[in-house]
């Protein structure tokens, strides 16, 4: 994780583009200043960044489906709790999967987990656009080959 450019995910783990299914890690900082005021003492991973995180996981799953052409973009979190604690220098462990995808929407739930334990869970809905601007895409292709992404599993045939 690079929180200080809310870059939550560190590498893809798994995509599978038939099962609309992506699995991600994400090493949590062992130290950063979000901790000294979250709590003091007591240093957690705020349940809102725990919520990017899964957010950023099914929007990866969703670019892999949609080929890179068109890109998602936060809409609606449902359902988000919270269910444990994140320490800091705990592996996070994200799965999401494709629930449905409409016209200009998709909705994915996404997990995430230390271990075998269940910490975080969620309903995310993405509404479905053009990318902005031919830079966003460069950008966007860059960082899926420092995160691991598979970009030969959407290649056009």
């Amino acid at each position: 994780m690079d929180l200080d450019y809310f870059k939550l995910i560190d590498r893809v783990v798994e995509l599978n583009l038939d099962e609309k299914r992506i699995t991600v890690e994400a090493q949590v900082p062992a130290a950063h200043t979000i901790f000294e005021g979250h709590f003091p003492g007591f240093p957690i991973m705020p349940g809102v960044l725990l919520t990017e995180s899964m957010a950023q996981s099914s929007g990866w799953l969703l670019l892999g489906l949609l080929k890179f052409e068109r890109m998602p973009f936060l809409a609606i979190v449902k359902e988000a709790k919270m269910r444990g604690f994140v320490s800091p220098g705990s592996l996070l462990t994200i799965e999401a999967k494709l629930e449905h995808e409409g016209s200009g929407f998709a909705v994915t739930k996404a997990k995430g987990r230390v271990g075998k334990e269940l910490k975080c869970s969620a309903e995310i809905t993405f509404g479905l656009a053009p990318f902005p601007d031919p830079s966003m895409r460069v950008h966007m292709d860059a960082m899926a080959n420092k995160i691991g992404f598979p970009l030969q599993a959407i290649t056009h045939d």
